[in-house]
C-alpha cells in the first residue's frame, strides 16, 4: 500500500517552477497586510460566498474528484486514505456547513486579552492579533482546503496551501470555486495561495521561505510531519497522527465502556481521532471483555491482543510491541489488560502520540486521576476520542489536531492562528 506524502518520492522542480512557486509566496507576504485589516463583516461577507458557491459546485467538484479516485497513479492507496480522499455531495454539504459555522465564531483579531495600567499612568493592553503567513502542507483529505482557507480568512492570515498529488483534480477544482468567489469580495486574492506543484523541490519551497511564511502546518500522517520537521527553516505547528487510547477502568458502566469504545474504534477508522488500543482494567475481564471483543468483531474489527486475551476470546491475534503504538487508520485495535489505572496510565503516557485518551469509569476519584496524569492534548471522561475535532469544539473547522504544547494544543481554529502584541499608549512618560 502507498501512504506517500505530499513532499516525498517525487519528480525535482525546474528553476521557472520554483520562482514561479517564491513568487506566489511573495505575493501572499505583501497581502497578509491587507487580511489583517479586513473588518468582520468583510471577513463574513467572503466566507458566505465561499459558502453560496461551494454549495452551487457539488456537482463539479465530484466529478474531479472521482479522476482523483479512478486515476492509477492512487490505485495502491490504502483503505484510510482512499476514505479521506473522497468527496461526496454530502461531505462537500458538511464543507460548506463548516464555513458557515465559522462565520458564526467572533472575530478573534483585536480582541484585548488584559490589560492594566502601569504606575506611571500609561496603559497597556494585550490585543490578539494575526500570525501573518500560514503555510500548511496536507495530505489525501481535500476539504482541508476550504477549512484553511475560511479559517484564515476569519483569523485575518495569509495562507499559502501545499496539497497532494493524490487529490490534485479535486484541489484545483476546489479553488477554482474558492477564486470564482474572492473575486466578489474585499479579500485580496494573492493572500490565498495554493501551490499547484507536484515536485518534492516545491514542497522544499514553502519550507524554506523563512521571513515570509511565519507558521508552517504539516496535517497527515507521522512522514509527512517528520519530513516537514526535519526540512522546515519556519516555526511548525506540529498537528501530528493519532494513537489514542481509551481505557476501560474498573469502575466502569459495561453497556457505556462498550458503545465508547466501539463508537472511538468503528464510527470512522480513518482519522486521527479513532481508538487504537483499548485498555482493559483486569477486574473486567470476566463480566465485560468478551462482549466488547464480539462487538467489535461483528463489526469487523480485526483484533490485536496480549495473552490474557488471547486465552480468554477467539479470533484474537497475537499484538507484538510494534502494535501498541501503532495507528491503524482502519478496522483493528489492539486490545491490552491492565492490572490497574497506575499501569494504563503509564501505557497510555509512553505509546501515545498526545492526541486523544478516553477513561470510562463511574468513580470520580479514578477519573480525576487521569485527567490530571495523561500527558495529551484531549482527554476525555465517559466520551468517544471521536469529539476532538473543530466542529465539535465550537471552531467550526481546525486546521488540524495539535499534539505538541508550545502556542496550540488540540484543534487548531482560528484564535489559534492568531499571536498578540502589548500596545502601550502615554503622555509622555519617559524612563
Amino acid at each position: 500500500m502507498s501512504n506517500q506524502s505530499p513532499c516525498e518520492s517525487l519528480p525535482e522542480a525546474d528553476k521557472a517552477v520554483i520562482d514561479s512557486l517564491n513568487q506566489q509566496i511573495a505575493q501572499a507576504k505583501e497581502a497578509s497586510l491587507a487580511m489583517s485589516l479586513l473588518s468582520e463583516a468583510e471577513k463574513n461577507s467572503a466566507l458566505e460566498l465561499i459558502e453560496r458557491e461551494l454549495r452551487e459546485s457539488v456537482s463539479e467538484i465530484v466529478k474531479a474528484n472521482e479522476k482523483d479516485l479512478t486515476s492509477p497513479d492512487n490505485a495502491d492507496l490504502s483503505n484510510a486514505l482512499k476514505d479521506r480522499l473522497k468527496l461526496d455531495s454530502e461531505r462537500i454539504m458538511g464543507m460548506a456547513t463548516g464555513i458557515r459555522k465559522i462565520m458564526a465564531i467572533p472575530d478573534p483579531i483585536g480582541q484585548v486579552l488584559e490589560g492594566w495600567q502601569h504606575p506611571n499612568g500609561m496603559k497597556v493592553t494585550k490585543y490578539r492579533v494575526p500570525l501573518g503567513v500560514i503555510g500548511i502542507i496536507y495530505e489525501a483529505r481535500p476539504n482541508v482546503t476550504t477549512d484553511a482557507i475560511a479559517l484564515a480568512i476569519k483569523s485575518g492570515n495569509s495562507v499559502v496551501l501545499r496539497g497532494s498529488r493524490q487529490a490534485w483534480n479535486t484541489n484545483l477544482a476546489i479553488m477554482e470555486v474558492v477564486n470564482r468567489a474572492l473575486k466578489q469580495t474585499k479579500v485580496p486574492q494573492a493572500g490565498i495561495q495554493y501551490l499547484a506543484d507536484k515536485s518534492r523541490e516545491g514542497c522544499r519551497v514553502l519550507l524554506r521561505a523563512e521571513g515570509l511564511i511565519d507558521l508552517v502546518i504539516p496535517r497527515g500522517g507521522e512522514d509527512l510531519n517528520k519530513f516537514v520537521t526535519d526540512n522546515s527553516l519556519i516555526p511548525v505547528l506540529g498537528a501530528g497522527g493519532g494513537t489514542c487510547h481509551t481505557y476501560i477502568d474498573q469502575f466502569a458502566d459495561p453497556e457505556k465502556a462498550i458503545a465508547i469504545a466501539v463508537n472511538a474504534k468503528t464510527s470512522r477508522p480513518s482519522v486521527c481521532n479513532a481508538c487504537e488500543t483499548i485498555l482493559v482494567h483486569k477486574s473486567r475481564v470476566d463480566d465485560l471483555l468478551q462482549a466488547l471483543v464480539e462487538t467489535l468483531q461483528s463489526k469487523g474489527v480485526e483484533i490485536f491482543g496480549d495473552q490474557v486475551l488471547q486465552a480468554k476470546c477467539q479470533g484474537v491475534q497475537a499484538a507484538s510491541e510494534e502494535d501498541w503504538g501503532r495507528e491503524y487508520l482502519d478496522l483493528q485495535v489492539a486490545i491490552k489488560v491492565v492490572d490497574d489505572i497506575a499501569e494504563a496510565i503509564q501505557h497510555i503516557n509512553f505509546y501515545s502520540t498526545g492526541h486523544s485518551e478516553a477513561i470510562v469509569t463511574e468513580d470520580v476519584n479514578q477519573a480525576e486521576i487521569f485527567k490530571r496524569m495523561i500527558n495529551s492534548a484531549c482527554v476525555y471522561v465517559n466520551a468517544s476520542t471521536r469529539f476532538t475535532d473543530g466542529e465539535e469544539f465550537g471552531f467550526g473547522a481546525e486546521m488540524g489536531i495539535s499534539t505538541q504544547k508550545m502556542h496550540a494544543r488540540g484543534p487548531i481554529g482560528a484564535r489559534e492562528l492568531c499571536s498578540y502584541k502589548f500596545v502601550i499608549e502615554g503622555n509622555g512618560q519617559i524612563r
